[in-house]
């Protein structure tokens, strides 16, 4: 676990290294959103010299926590772990924005923030795990059936774990790292009953959950021999061997390949899903300016759709805008939140939106 990760905003209150590739600075075009400006903002407060109000707080909650400040870091300073650490603080004081204690007492009770529903118990053993989460469960359940069938093609045939949980990094974007870790101790203890040397998940987001927070944040750690597999990554492994066969559509959709929320934080993705859609495809698909290192978020990321929902529609937009502007008329993602948020905005740019996962079980050979 990073020790004194809020000491972070002092090393980057007055540097402008990744400014230009912060999204909500760049659609809101306000310097105090952006990630010197809300590292001034902490460490402001840290030496007294301003107080945590309902203007301060309500911009400390409007960061992202999506990772590109540090990913475009020559020292990788760790700003969204700051962050997240400061709204902890402020929310231990009883200062955060109310929307915050309610998806705090909702996650508590239903562990996702979706439905009513609790997470469905964990059944089985077996070499290979897949976590589900919250957002396949209750956004889009039919991914999971494309999954689990381009699995089943490779002959993989996983325990399902975390079906309807959320993987933790909600509360702990939003200064709630009791709950976050609640919510990934019970994740680990299904993964680690499945007896599973594997663990497979779908979205960088999972990955990111799974392979940095849990142990920067929370100081978690998977159980012992486990590897963490990133699907698209994987699938394109199996494709390029032969194990993995895929018809190739006659569909003459100008597709986009948006990044899904949180790729910037998994090294070594952007290749896998491109070579999947060129096998599929009848040509590569078109690229978006803010894609791989520089990829910009959907509307879910930072929790930023519960508590500042301008702001989240406003990233969503970014993204559709840019891949009409690229020549686009369909974006093609695999994260089901990234789907979800843009199916709503999608009319207004004339674009169609597809799964990656769903588009390449309808494509596989019998």
């Amino acid at each position: 676990m990073l020790e004194n990760v809020i000491d972070v905003t002092e090393r980057c209150r007055h540097s402008l290294m990744c400014r230009h590739v912060c999204p909500v600075g760049n659609i809101t075009r306000m310097e105090t959103l952006t990630p010197h400006g809300w590292a001034q903002l902490v460490a402001l407060e840290r030496r007294g010299l301003s107080t945590w109000n309902a203007q301060t707080v309500d911009a400390l909650y409007k960061c992202a926590d999506c990772g590109n400040c540090r990913t475009h870091c020559v020292y990788s300073n760790p700003l969204p772990e700051g962050i997240a650490a400061a709204r902890a603080v402020v929310a231990e004081k009883g200062l955060a924005l109310p929307s915050v204690y309610e998806l705090g007492k909702v996650l508590q009770e239903w562990e996702n923030p979706y439905a009513q529903q609790r997470p469905v118990a964990a059944q089985g053993t077996g070499e290979v795990a897949l976590f589900v989460g919250d957002e396949i469960q209750h956004l889009r359940p039919r991914l999971l059936d494309a999954a689990l069938k381009l699995l089943g093609a490779v002959g993989i045939r996983p325990v399902l774990i975390g079906r309807g949980r959320s993987n933790g990094y909600l509360p702990s974007s939003l200064g709630l790292p009791g709950i976050a870790t609640d919510l990934a101790v019970a994740t680990l203890a299904e993964l680690k009953a499945s007896g599973a040397k594997r663990l497979v998940v779908l979205s960088p987001g999972d990955f990111f959950a799974f392979g940095i927070l849990y142990d920067e944040r929370l100081g978690l750690r998977l159980p012992d021999g486990v590897e963490l597999v990133n699907a698209v990554s994987y699938l394109a492994e199996q494709h390029e061997a032969g194990n993995l066969k895929l018809n190739g559509s006659s569909d003459a959709t100008a597709w986009a390949y948006v990044d899904p929320t949180h790729s910037v934080r998994v090294e070594g993705r952007f290749e896998g899903p491109r070579r999947l859609l060129s096998a599929v495809l009848p040509g590569a698909p078109k690229e978006l300016f803010w894609r791989d290192g520089r990829a910009y978020p959907t509307g879910e990321t930072g929790g930023l759709e519960f508590t500042q929902p301008q702001i989240a529609d406003g990233l969503t937009q970014a993204r559709l805008a840019d891949a009409a502007n690229a020549g686009a008329n369909g974006v093609i993602t695999e994260s089901a939140a990234s789907l979800y948020h843009m199916e709503r905005h999608a009319g207004a740019y004339n674009l169609r939106v597809a799964g990656l996962y769903e588009l390449l079980a309808d494509q596989l050979v019998p």
